[in-house]
């Protein structure tokens, strides 16, 4: 999986011209302008002079314009040479005037802002020496002025390389949990679409190529019997153009994600079950399907009721398609906590296997009926569309079910039929049963 890579704004402390780079170049002209006035009170009238001063806003100014780095990585070539000829100019005016020497604070910080960890503790050593050569050289050998300045220069850089290596640290924090928010970004995008893709396969396995496979059936019917009885070929044309307009309204409400079309009529879900048995009574020859409810009807979630539908549907088609059975009953049953769909049939069944926890019976061969296998044909009849052509009529169930929280149960029998049954818990029902406390 592809990230982006990382893009962390560039804030004030991250470019180091902050605050902290100001306060050093006043503090830098301040100490240059108090060295330079007791130098002009110490020594007046010196011959100097006038270099002294010179040479005193030239490096002022040098450091005020001092050119800035990239964030607070290692400086580049011109930096680098720009900091050897500002070091040597100040070192000429702490020679000619050592109170100059104070201000090697600043100086300090720059080394360490500019220069890698190595090449900066070698420069402030070399300051060191030069501001403890000029104390000496102002006030004489006093131990204060001799050890005074290795302790300042050693904390200041502790203190600053730490910092530093915080700084750094957090950046990398801050990047990793960048790069981190952007992989999760992009695996919730992957999870969506991937959920969004299991949804569009199950709703056309639900809706078009069940369709089409009704088709193909009963027009292949149809040709079979084209020649020898006219009226029935025609009442099969018939049925597979009606199960072609539906599936044109399904497609144009796939298309713009609405409910199922049996649902947008406003019926509800009792309504919707009824039509789809008389539409399958109407539509299979010799059979028979039948709908009932049991318990007090009461308003369903708009995705419970698809869900059910989507399942209901499937399972007819099974039942059309593999069961040969007479007969078939759509059971809707409200529980009170949970709603249960229960479609049976009296077709040839087969024998369960435990299957994900579920009792389902196998996909891949063997007698079926609402579970969806393929059943032996009889000589020249076509092959109807079985699990192998269509791969999505349990699993389908499953997960429409799993994403409601509900169960699946498929029961069966050799020559007993298929009993396939939905439960669904209902938002905010009591689920606890009579006598569970």
């Amino acid at each position: 999986m592809d990230v982006e890579p990382v893009r962390r704004p560039r804030d004030e402390a991250e470019t180091g011209t902050g605050w902290m780079d100001a306060a050093m170049s006043v503090s830098f002209v301040v100490l240059l302008v108090g060295a330079m006035a007791r130098f002009l009170i110490r020594h007046p009238g010196a011959a100097d002079t006038p270099w002294v001063v010179a040479l005193t806003s030239a490096v002022a100014l040098a450091y005020v314009v001092r050119p800035g780095t990239d964030g607070d990585g290692p400086a580049g070539r011109w930096t680098k040479v720009w900091l050897g000829c500002f070091t040597c100019a100040w070192v000429v005016l702490v020679v000619m005037a050592p109170s100059f020497a104070w201000s090697a604070v600043p100086i300090v910080y720059t080394a360490l802002r500019l220069l890698s960890e190595r090449a900066a503790l070698v420069l402030i050593g070399l300051l060191t020496v030069i501001v403890v050569a000029a104390q000496v050289r102002i006030s004489g050998a006093d131990p204060l002025l001799i050890l005074g300045p290795p302790a300042v220069a050693g904390l200041a850089s502790a203190v600053f390389l730490h910092m530093q290596r915080q700084s750094a640290r957090q950046r990398r924090l801050i990047d990793d949990l960048i790069r981190t928010r952007a992989g999760l970004a992009a695996s919730e995008r992957r999870a969506g679409t991937l959920a969004e893709r299991e949804r569009l396969s199950m709703e056309i396995h639900d809706t078009l190529a069940q369709g089409l496979s009704s088709q193909r059936m009963l027009l292949q019917a149809a040709d079979r019997v084209w020649d020898a009885d006219p009226d029935a070929a025609r009442r099969h044309v018939g049925t597979a153009s009606g199960i072609a307009e539906r599936n044109l309204a399904e497609a144009r409400r796939f298309v713009h994600d609405l409910a199922p079309a049996d649902l947008a009529d406003g019926g509800g879900l009792p309504a919707a079950l009824q039509s789809l048995a008389d539409r399958e009574s109407a539509n299979a020859d010799g059979l028979v399907v039948r709908f009932r409810t049991d318990g007090r009807p009461t308003p369903l979630p708009a995705a419970v009721e698809a869900a059910l539908l989507r399942i209901a549907q499937g399972a007819a088609a099974n039942i059309r398609e593999h069961a040969r059975a007479t007969e078939a009953t759509l059971t809707l049953s409200f529980l009170g906590d949970e709603v249960v769909l229960d479609v049976a049939d009296n077709g040839r069944g087969f024998t369960p296997q435990a299957r994900g926890g579920t009792r389902v019976g196998s996909e891949a061969g063997g007698p079926a009926s609402a579970a969806g296998e393929d059943a032996p044909r009889s000589p020249g009849q076509p092959r109807p569309a079985g699990p192998s052509d269509r791969g999505h009529g349990i699993p389908a169930m499953q997960a429409r079910i799993r994403q409601l929280g509900g169960t699946l149960t498929v029961e069966s029998a050799a020559g007993d039929g298929t009993v396939v049954s939905a439960a669904v818990p209902l938002p905010g029902a009591d689920t606890r049963r009579p006598g569970t406390g």
